[in-house]
């Protein structure tokens, strides 16, 4: 099961990659599922902006841990400590991890790419998994 402890978090601005209108649950309109882009790996886009972090192309800075709803909205991003991630791939706990290159989601670091972090607990494609941020 996964868990988050002690996490140190800024603010940021989302982009258009990480706004994703989810609305209230069971609404008529609201997204399901309903995380939105919540739990995934983010960049820097631009100034005190972040986005999707995908591929190798930019340095991981944390993980997103509410939902904007729009652009520009406030984005909360943990950047130090134990948070959730959603898995892209199987990954066991030790594992280094990465972003997957299309979703942010967690994949098994791959040699010569950025390490995000290491997992804590081990996880199927689409699972819940603790990564401590490196």
């Amino acid at each position: 099961m996964a868990y988050e402890e002690v996490l140190k978090s800024i603010t940021l601005n989302a982009d258009s990659s990480l706004a994703t209108y989810t609305g209230v649950p069971g609404l008529p309109g609201s997204a399901a599922p309903n995380y939105g882009k919540q739990y995934l790996f983010v960049k820097v886009t631009g100034v005190s902006t972040c986005g999707l972090a995908v591929a190798d192309d930019g340095p991981c800075i944390g993980v997103l841990q509410n939902k904007p709803q729009y652009t520009n909205n406030a984005a909360t991003v943990a950047v130090f400590g134990v948070t959730k991630v959603f898995a892209g791939d199987t990954v066991t706990a030790g594992q280094d991890v990465m972003p997957e290159d299309v979703t942010g989601r967690a994949i098994p670091w791959t040699s010569g790419k950025t390490r995000a972090g290491v997992a804590l607990t081990s996880g199927g494609d689409g699972e819940l998994i603790s990564v401590l941020l490196a």
